[in-house]
């Protein structure tokens, strides 16, 4: 059997280098395969090829390690490439939230939605688009998974703008199976810790679909009962606890959810998300609301936590931690688990962002959703969903549309549409906010934009 060969393009991500490494190393799927690790940042690739190379040391793995800031030296012969970069992520994320405060645009996270998803994909998708370029000369017929934020954003602009790359997107948000068991624990089907027998598994039907990070639980059933009420039930528990303490994307997220849940019907999967892709929490009429505005993403813990990792992979390489702690310390990465079911032939189901291609059934054939597929070497297939209905449809439309004017204007580098994009975002209301919004952070982050935006 052929090993395969899967490139990290973006070998220091916080949630990827370190995660592949540890999958790899522990699938017998993947561990005779070749690990493939690009970064620009020269130092950091060093130290990302010399964990690898401890690691494969300490279990005497066969795994190969290659590793390039030229990442076409590293294509070649790639049957899989995962795209987990970002051009100063945390720096100007929190670039981004702050400006857009100003002018009382509130983002709890600030790469999917609003200004700083437009923004984000408008430093990333470049890049994004010139690496499906060199696959498509280097190595043809690897997949091309997008890791990267905006996931919609930039999955969309694959499969417009790169078709003859196959291509998929996916988040670490529905990572199968542990989705399912949650939601099987929260609908009281089995108890936290206690195994899923095959008949559990065969009467349990979980529904979810939507945009990355914007999904709704459509039916969730067990033996033909409605598990709904058992979900609401956890919820409301979990609201009546809730503190106004942690981090901006998991602040008050359960009562976000009732509030949403009474609104249009169905429960909101991804909360700490999706509470950032309606106008509901911007900051108006605060002191009559149940709930508070959204807190605004804390660009300095993120970046302790980027710090926190380095100085972990540090340690490895001092010998001041022990191989064994990373293994016990790391553990399955989504994108990894889909390459290994996918290149194995495993027939694992696994949610991913693809063309819609009928499984939400009052939604586009081409509309880009995240829905559970079955998938193999071949690509996803999405699973029946049903219909959306009505206020939820309407919700997915404007930000697939959005998201679409957001491909375009960045492919086109179309001032124009970047504005239409603004306008039409879900949580931008005041034409003029984002006019400001727009000029303020083209200035403040030409560094990291196509210049021809400044032609």
């Amino acid at each position: 059997m052929q090993h395969p060969k899967v490139v990290v393009i973006g070998a220091g991500s916080l949630f990827f280098g370190r995660q592949s490494l540890w999958n790899m190393l522990h699938s017998d799927v993947l561990k005779e395969g070749t690990l493939g690790y690009v970064d620009t940042d020269a130092s950091r690739l060093d130290r990302m090829v010399k964990l690898a190379e401890l690691m494969i040391e300490h279990l005497k793995s066969p795994l190969k390690v290659e590793g390039s800031t030229d990442r076409r030296e590293v294509l070649k012969g790639a049957d899989f490439v995962v795209l987990s970069f970002a051009n100063d992520g945390v720096k100007y994320r929190g670039i981004d939230c702050e400006i857009s405060k100003k002018y009382g645009v509130l983002m709890c996270s600030g790469d999917t939605i609003g200004p700083g998803g437009i923004f984000r994909a408008a430093r990333e998708l470049p890049e994004i688009l010139r690496v499906a370029a060199d696959v498509k000369e280097l190595c043809p017929d690897a997949w091309v998974i997008n890791y990267i934020n905006p996931t919609t954003v930039n999955g969309i602009a694959l499969m417009r703008h790169a078709p003859d790359v196959k291509s998929f997107a996916m988040c670490d948000s529905l990572h199968m199976p542990m989705a399912r068991h949650n939601t099987m624990v929260k609908a009281g089907v089995v108890p936290n810790g206690e195994a899923i027998t095959p008949e559990i598994e065969r009467d349990f039907d979980l529904r979810i679909a939507g945009i990355n990070h914007f999904p709704w639980l459509i039916s969730c059933t067990y033996k033909g009962e409605d598990r709904t009420p058992h979900i609401r039930r956890k919820i409301e528990e979990a609201a009546a606890k809730e503190t106004d303490e942690g981090h901006s994307k998991q602040k008050f997220n359960n009562s976000y959810a009732l509030e949403l849940w009474d609104l249009f019907g169905l429960c909101p999967v991804n909360l700490g998300h999706t509470k950032e892709y309606v106008p509901y929490w911007q900051g108006k009429n605060v002191a009559a609301s149940k709930l508070p505005a959204l807190t605004v993403f804390d660009a300095v813990e993120r970046q302790k936590r980027h710090d926190a990792m380095w100085e972990e992979v540090d340690g490895y390489l001092a010998g001041t931690l022990a191989p064994h702690h990373f293994m016990r310390n790391h553990s399955q990465d989504h994108a990894t688990d889909v390459i290994e079911s996918m290149w194995g032939k495993l027939a694992k189901p696994f949610f991913v962002s693809s063309a819609n291609r009928g499984a939400v059934s009052n939604m586009d054939d081409d509309a880009f959703l995240e829905l559970l597929c079955d998938i193999d070497m071949k690509g996803p297939v999405p699973r029946p969903v049903g219909a959306f209905p009505p206020g939820i449809r309407a919700m997915e439309q404007q930000v697939l549309e959005t998201h679409e004017l957001t491909v375009e204007a960045i492919v086109n580098c179309d001032g124009a549409l970047l504005r239409r994009a603004m306008c039409l975002d879900p949580i931008v209301n005041v034409i003029d906010d984002a006019d400001a919004i727009i000029a303020e952070l083209l200035e403040a982050e030409r560094a990291a934009l196509d210049p021809r935006w400044f032609a």
